[in-house]
């Protein structure tokens, strides 16, 4: 057959289209928000070469319009993960075996139609499943999973030329192998590109793979598996089932083949993966690669010398954006009191001026937060800061569900730089401010290690580069994403790789070669030409 050392094409980051008024791509999406409004999707589960429909169904609505049906999927039990499961392992021998350039070929593709002939369908999928506003789906949906998928080729391709040095007369290799058995995929509600990405980063080194999505994300990772089929993915490879964690937990994690998760989501439910996974360890034929990315406290710390409009800009776009349904989002900041008053009233000018409703009119600048879970649960911690004579809310504090699940963006001030608020995660629209005094930056940013269990994402607002320094050292461990002079929210694939420590996961880094390398287990070759045809060494002469 033909052979050669094949270059593939360089990664670059995907344009992120405005979707200004009068544009070409704004008419566009508009048009597809239309058509999928009119229509109530069926949407199946994905096993092997099999739609799979059980009639037992639920119920898609839009977080905004939660009377609005956007279709129903087919809920699955523990038979259809054994069925996953084997399809996968059915798929595997076939999928490991094809040449890796045939494996970047179809994500190659799948890059190419997720920026062309699915952008509007993905884009707009995520504004009506999730309640993203037009350039919160453009960034996630349409750009950042392209990113993901032209990137993880090209880190894939760096990896596999590492190869180790030869001496006279022998040659080494190393070749990078699929984990042995199946990779289940947990992905979240909050981006479409993170759901996307978990299994097909994967699938790309060789693995196939069971994917459970999110419930509140399902109306949209449809449309990610349609476009994996067009792209070319095999059948059984990716295999995407909608059933409950304990009936997925029960089966994979009893499963001599289970190899490895690929994680988004809470914290508490990644530690109690770990702990079924470590209890389980004597019935799989390897040691399982457990890579999660889970909660963040994110925050921002504002030094004396920061200048006002920045720190305020970092702030309501870093609190706010996506209602603050981001890992990265920004829900603690730490405000100098020599810069309060100044950034007090341009925060809340920023406030009065964001249009809150339905994703649908473009103007819209904050949506609804993803389910009516979510909303009791912010509307709870609202009520009792109302309710505190230690904390001041002084922006928002209201919320309705009517019609949707919409929260108004908070701003909390408190005298506690260990009230719950400054502690917790809350992922919603909710930002705690704490006002230190001027003079006492550095006891600050020990205040800001010690608060949270997370490390995530933060930033530091100054104009002093010492101050700089001195945070980015005491602040090392506090966040695996550190920003200077802006908000904590924004990470770009192949520029800021992310993921943080302690609480916040593994860090194995999305969008880098470093997860990549998780995904495959290396072998070692050595071969000598010319082999010794004595045991004897000239020592012993």
């Amino acid at each position: 057959m033909s052979t050669g050392f094949f270059n593939v094409p360089v990664a670059v980051n995907e344009p992120v289209k405005n979707y200004a008024p009068n544009s070409l791509e704004r008419k566009q999406l508009q048009d597809t928000i239309a058509v999928m409004r009119a229509q109530q999707m069926d949407i199946p589960m994905y096993i092997g070469n099999k739609e799979v429909r059980t009639n037992d169904t639920a119920v898609l609505t839009s977080p905004h319009d939660h009377k609005h049906i956007l279709g129903h999927y087919h809920k699955g039990n523990k038979t259809h993960v054994t069925q996953a499961i084997d399809a996968a392992l059915a798929a595997r021998e076939n999928w490991v075996n094809m040449g890796w350039e045939h494996r970047a070929s179809i994500f190659l593709k799948a890059a190419e139609l997720a920026a062309g002939p699915f952008r509007m369908k993905l884009n707009a999928a995520t504004m009506m499943g999730q309640s993203k506003n037009v350039y919160q789906a453009e960034i996630d949906a349409a750009c950042e999973f392209t990113d993901f998928l032209r990137f993880n080729v090209q880190y894939m391709t760096e990896i596999y030329k590492q190869q180790p040095i030869s001496s006279p007369g022998i040659w080494n290799r190393v070749e990078q192998r699929p984990l042995e058995g199946f990779v289940f995929a947990l992905t979240p509600f909050n981006f479409t590109a993170i759901a996307g990405n978990l299994p097909s980063s994967a699938a790309l080194m060789g693995n196939v793979v069971v994917w459970k999505p999110a419930n509140t994300q399902i109306y949209a990772a449809n449309v990610l598996m349609q476009l994996f089929k067009a792209a070319g993915v095999p059948d059984g490879v990716i295999n995407l089932v909608y059933v409950s964690g304990p009936d997925a937990g029960d089966i994979i994690f009893k499963h001599p083949d289970f190899a490895g998760i690929h994680f988004t989501g809470s914290t508490g439910v990644f530690q109690d993966i770990w702990k079924q996974i470590g209890n389980n360890i004597h019935l799989y034929k390897s040691y399982p690669r457990i890579v999660g990315e889970t909660g963040g406290k994110d925050f921002i710390m504002a030094h004396p010398t920061a200048d006002v409009k920045t720190l305020v800009t970092a702030l309501s776009r870093g609190a706010f954006e996506y209602q603050g349904q981001k890992c990265s989002a920004a829900s603690r900041a730490y405000i100098p009191s020599n810069l309060w008053e100044e950034t007090k009233t341009l925060l809340m000018a920023d406030l009065k001026s964001f249009k809150m409703g339905p994703t649908e009119d473009f103007s819209n600048f904050i949506n609804a937060v993803i389910d009516e879970k979510s909303f009791d649960k912010l509307a709870k911690y609202i009520d009792a800061a109302k309710k505190d004579n230690n904390v001041e809310i002084i922006a928002g504090g209201n919320y309705d569900k009517s019609k949707g699940w919409f929260i108004e963006p908070t701003v909390i001030v408190t005298k506690d730089p260990y009230y719950v608020t400054m502690c917790e995660e809350l992922f919603g629209p909710v930002l705690t401010l704490y006002v230190y005094d001027s003079n006492e930056f550095e006891e600050t940013l020990d205040i800001v290690d010690k608060t949270s269990v997370y490390a995530l994402t933060g930033a530091i607002i100054s104009q002093d580069r010492y101050a700089i320094e001195l945070a980015t050292k005491k602040l090392s461990n506090s966040a695996g994403n550190f920003y200077i002079n802006d908000k904590c929210t924004g990470a770009v694939v192949g520029q800021q790789p992310f993921g943080g420590a302690r609480g916040s996961g593994t860090n194995d880094k999305a969008g880098s070669m470093i997860n990549l390398l998780r995904w495959v287990s290396p072998r070692t070759i050595k071969e000598t030409f010319v082999p010794a045809t004595d045991y004897r060494y000239p020592f012993l002469d």
